[in-house]
């Protein structure tokens, strides 16, 4: 229960209040520290495995944690890579966490899944993060997939209330296509029609056409699986992310006891 709380980033005062409650005598933080410490090794042990065979499908995805560091509470970003090996098996690979997104972070986060044997990998699919796209193709030389229900949500900012839903499926039309170069030519129509009335939405859809459809040029069972971040499973891996940066924290001795909690990124 103690861990589990933990885990949640439930404070020691909060965990304290519960053992309490149900008839203990409480609990210090010293003591959920010892308790939780068995957690910090299995999660190291976790992400420093050795990665084996081939894996053709990389979903990546990330959020903000918070951290006590020196005494104070500070947001960090936590990475989290989930992969698809060839006899269809998904597993989580690896996650980390740094000051900011930027490139050397995500270069520094690809290289360190490669030295653990990463390898084979043809498609990344993520959102649009700073410094990703130039990382995957430098570090693992694939296709970069721009998740498409993150770019549909910012296509439809340019929509009104009322007129959403009708461009979501106009737009959608080109998803639909039997292969990429009908795709891409389908894309493009819409684009082009909505350029006099919405040229800002048009020019978004001109500079992301070739990273949101990059799914369309492998095989069409395995499209619904690789269009979108969504596909990856991650709804169930911001524990992971909050137990890693706290063991990150207390690695460094700094205190983490009500210290974090998954935000999602905007």
């Amino acid at each position: 229960m103690i861990q589990d709380a933990d885990v949640h980033g439930v404070s020691t005062r909060a965990v304290d209040d519960l053992v309490q409650a149900m008839g203990a005598s409480g609990v210090s933080e010293s003591q959920v520290s010892r308790l939780c410490a068995e957690l910090d090794e299995r999660v190291g042990a976790f992400l420093s495995r050795p990665i084996e065979g081939e894996w053709p499908s990389l979903w990546r995805d990330a959020t903000y944690v918070k951290v006590r560091r020196a005494g104070r509470i500070v947001s960090v970003a936590a990475t989290i890579a989930v992969a698809v090996n060839t006899d269809g098996r998904r597993e989580v690979l690896g996650m980390a966490t740094g000051a900011s997104e930027a490139e050397t972070f995500w270069t520094d986060f690809l290289r360190s899944l490669a030295r653990r044997g990463l390898r084979g990998v043809k498609l990344v699919i993520s959102d649009s993060h700073e410094g990703l796209q130039a990382a995957v193709a430098r570090v693992l030389h694939a296709s970069w997939q721009r998740c498409r229900v993150h770019l549909m949500r910012n296509v439809l900012a340019h929509a009104g209330k009322g007129h959403r839903r009708l461009l979501s499926a106009w737009i959608g039309t080109a998803f639909a296509e039997a292969d990429a170069d009908a795709a891409r030519k389908q894309w493009r129509s819409v684009a082009d029609q909505l350029r006099p009335r919405v040229p800002k939405l048009a020019a978004l859809m001109d500079s992301a056409e070739a990273d949101v459809l990059a799914f369309m040029t492998f095989p069409q069972e395995h499209r619904a699986k690789i269009h979108s971040s969504r596909a990856g499973g991650f709804g169930g891996q911001r524990p992971l992310a909050a137990r890693s940066s706290a063991s990150t924290a207390r690695s460094s001795g700094a205190p983490t006891s009500s210290a974090y909690s998954p935000t999602k990124l905007p």
